[in-house]
């Protein structure tokens, strides 16, 4: 089947449907689902931007309430994950997953769903050490604090996906897996990208949660996108029998949805044909999260999950043919994911703003009637009857606080360093405001590279750039000028696809950037305070292309 793969979405729906409609027509057939690898924006009115983690001049409510009021249809089913500039109180109504408009799906804080045949899965977020280690205690409204712990990676996430023995196709994450730059064409990389430079040489670009997850996977397929630049590698894992080859894993990360910009991939996928076209539960992850009911954790506090060490009377918790075959029979045998978007919240209207709109707390019927059927706890439930005794045993309500975030030097994760927000900016990364992010470290950016507004308010001339400049590359194409420090021997060499096309499209194709950015040779230290100052002349100069 013919999937389509979208880096950072950035609210632009639209655009990307346009743009898929583009490379549906250039190519040899219709597309058959489109994945987002984060940053997708499900913004459904004025309250649902102040949710979201980014400077009030980048809260523009793009065009997905369309999508949610009916509007609009999503052409295509649409499964995406959770990244760092989200309307978070909208996708917290939907810890387990669900739908957020008609044929467009959300994996969930992590999760695992099957189409005709090929098992997804993804984790939501970005990489933070400090907060990793606490339970989902976050909930609207949200502090200055909240709104950005709220899309950290849990390692209870992390942990449930471990618990899959089964094997997975494709895998979503928003951050990198760290060291993966190593398997692709590293030197092109930071010829595009010179300031991830240090990272890279020191590993600790990326995430490595998703690290973890990626050796404990193994998927056909990883996609990301974060970064805004567009990568291919290919990670060849060791065999754990000697009798067979190791697998590998295709990883393709992307752009940003922009003009000039590698933003979407179409790849033909494998798949079964016998299948059916139409979205399911995955019966392993759905026994998974029935087994680890009792590890939900809705506070601040530190936490480590159970592990053979001694102290804990249970670490496994993967499933087992006996315990699948109680969840298949709690879904009457028919695994179909039911299409019961309903909507939660008023829809922007256009010509009768509402821009005091109170910030409320919901329960999902989705996620109560996906809770009842597996017999597990909504986690919302959890969090408000917490918040309930909180304001009991105090006497009166206080708008939460952020709990957990006095942890000593021991207590912290057992990941020591954190690049969720890269110690080298991305001159393309939406900065939160200097106070928010309580950096005032000096670090080296460029002070003419292209810092284009990740979200872009819809113009007349938007569409035609699109349509005028996509050249989609019928296949992932790795060609390595380093391979040979490459930790995976035999990698990176020239002629490698990763991904499907044809032998003759791979001299045509080579990895390469479709935009016309270039890196400038003169760079300069400037305070993270300083950047605005750059960002607006940038700014203009984007909005002029």
């Amino acid at each position: 089947m013919r999937v389509a793969v979208a880096g950072c979405c950035h609210g632009e729906l639209d655009k990307i449907y346009e743009t898929l409609a583009l490379a549906e027509r250039r190519g040899s057939g219709p597309v058959d689902l489109l994945l987002c690898c984060g940053d997708f924006q499900a913004v459904r009115n004025e309250a649902d931007l102040r949710c979201m983690a980014v400077p009030p001049k980048y809260r523009h409510m793009q065009t997905f309430y369309r999508y949610y009021s009916g509007e609009k249809k999503a052409p295509v089913l649409t499964i995406f994950i959770g990244g760092n500039h989200e309307a978070s109180n909208h996708l917290q109504e939907l810890p387990y997953g669900g739908w957020v408009a008609p044929n467009i799906y959300y994996l969930g804080l992590a999760g695992v769903v099957k189409y005709r045949g090929v098992r997804i899965g993804g984790i939501s977020g970005i990489f933070k050490s400090h907060d990793y280690r606490k339970g989902h205690f976050e909930c609207p409204p949200y502090n200055s604090s909240t709104i950005r712990s709220i899309y950290h990676v849990r390692n209870i996430e992390v942990y449930k996906l471990k618990q899959l023995k089964q094997p997975v196709h494709i895998f979503l994450s928003h951050d990198w897996p760290r060291n993966i730059y190593h398997y692709g064409n590293k030197k092109q990389l930071l010829k595009t990208k010179s300031f991830f430079r240090q990272e890279v040489e020191n590993s600790t670009l990326g995430s490595p949660a998703a690290s973890e997850l990626l050796e404990h996977l193994q998927p056909a397929y990883w996609f990301s996108a974060h970064l805004h630049v567009k990568f291919a590698a290919l990670m060849q894992h060791q065999a754990t029998d000697k009798d067979q080859a190791g697998k590998e894993t295709k990883f393709l990360a992307l752009d940003k949805c922009l003009p000039h910009r590698d933003f979407l991939q179409v790849l033909e996928i494998e798949h079964d044909p016998s299948a059916p076209e139409y979205l399911e539960y995955d019966v392993e992850w759905l026994t998974v999260l029935r087994a680890t009911d009792d590890l939900i954790n809705v506070t601040g506090g530190l936490w480590n999950m159970p592990e053979d060490n001694g102290l804990h009377t249970r670490w496994d918790y993967s499933a087992t043919e006996e315990t699948m075959k109680e969840v298949m029979e709690k879904l009457k045998h028919d695994p179909k994911v039911p299409c019961n978007f309903s909507m939660t919240a008023a829809c922007y209207d256009p010509s009768k703003p509402q821009t005091q709109v109170k910030l409320v707390h919901r329960i999902n019927p989705q996620t109560t009637e996906f809770c009842a059927q597996l017999g597990i706890t909504d986690i919302n439930v959890m969090i408000q009857k917490a918040r309930e005794e909180e304001h009991h045993q105090c006497g009166e309500y206080e708008q939460q606080g952020d709990p957990g975030s006095e942890e000593s030097e021991e207590d912290r994760s057992e990941y020591n360093t954190d690049t969720s927000a890269l110690s080298s900016i991305n001159p393309d990364e939406i900065l939160l405001d200097e106070e928010e992010e309580q950096e005032e470290e000096e670090e080296a950016v460029s002070a003419h590279s292209d810092m284009n507004t990740p979200s872009v308010e819809p113009s007349s001339d938007l569409s035609t750039s699109f349509s005028d400049v996509r050249n989609l590359p019928s296949s992932m194409f790795v060609s390595s000028d380093d391979a040979s420090r490459s930790p995976a021997s035999g990698e990176g060499k020239s002629g490698e696809t990763v991904g499907s096309g044809d032998e003759q499209d791979l001299a045509k194709f080579p990895l390469k950037r479709l935009s016309d950015e270039h890196e400038p040779e003169q760079r300069k230290k400037i305070k993270r305070r300083n950047q605005a100052i750059y960002a607006a002349a940038d700014d203009e100069d984007a909005n002029a292309e």
